[in-house]
């Protein structure tokens, strides 16, 4: 494989254009107007955010080719359903819908045994969170989740804990150009097992964050973005994302206590 192109599905990703915000929102007004070559411009606008997706994927047991056009599945559900009068990003709005298209394909493909139930009360929930971020033009609360499915937060934190694929140990979790962190080097202390109650305060901690400090750690915990990616993308510099990183972290261990 060459080493600045990677070859997915006969697509040569060193090549893949990315959209501004201005050509963006251009081609959504088209889209609006049933230009269907615009809805084309933007699938292939947006591919290397699914390949970015895709690293958080990288110890799963699936082929990536096919995890690739699931997330394409994502991608084009995201782009049928965005409404830029929500007032939020693209990106912000099609993210969950990609995760969750690839989760489900993986989660349907696990060896893993999961009760039936659980199975069933993750994909409900699955299916409501993308409803529901529609309506909302938002991430819906595990509160919102549970009301809207009657059952309660714990069981709608359960089913979603139970359907994650397991990682090994090994598994590198943050490097940022220094030494790589491991998940082994992050295993809690028994003493200080973390109960479904801390995460609960550490969702609603994280609603208070804004907007941009929200994204900003999604993109660097979660899809495993570098502080410089995301200074390219937002349009400032590495040392203000590491500012906004770091206030956001402490404000999120000061509520949680």
């Amino acid at each position: 494989m060459s080493r600045h192109k990677v070859d997915i599905v006969g697509v040569n990703t060193s090549n893949i254009k990315v959209l501004t915000s201005e050509e963006m929102m251009s081609l959504f007004e088209r889209l609006r107007n049933n230009d269907l070559k615009a809805r084309d411009e933007l699938v292939n606008g947006n591919l290397k955010l699914v390949l970015s997706i895709l690293k958080s994927f990288s110890q799963v047991n699936e082929n990536k080719d096919d995890l690739f056009q699931i997330g394409c599945v994502g991608l084009l559900k995201a782009i049928d359903n965005f409404d830029p009068n929500y007032g939020v990003k693209f990106s912000t709005y099609c993210v969950p819908m990609i995760l969750g298209e690839i989760r489900r394909y993986v989660r349907d493909n696990s060896s893993l045994r999961v009760s039936r139930s659980l199975k069933d009360l993750a994909y409900r929930t699955n299916k409501a969170k993308e409803e529901l971020s529609i309506t909302l033009g938002r991430m819906p609360t595990n509160e919102e989740l549970a009301k809207a499915l009657g059952v309660s937060e714990f069981e709608i934190v359960e089913a979603m804990e139970a359907k994650k694929e397991p990682i090994s140990i090994f598994e590198p979790i943050y490097n940022d150009g220094g030494d790589t962190i491991y998940l082994c080097d992050q295993i809690e202390d028994k003493k200080q097992k973390v109960d479904i109650e801390t995460k609960l305060s550490l969702e609603d901690a994280i609603k208070d964050l804004d907007e941009r400090e929200r994204y900003i750690l999604d993109q660097r915990f979660i899809i495993g973005k570098t502080q410089v990616e995301l200074s390219e993308e937002l349009g400032i510099s590495q040392a203000q994302i590491s500012r906004i990183e770091k206030k956001s972290i402490n404000s999120l261990k000061k509520k949680i206590g």
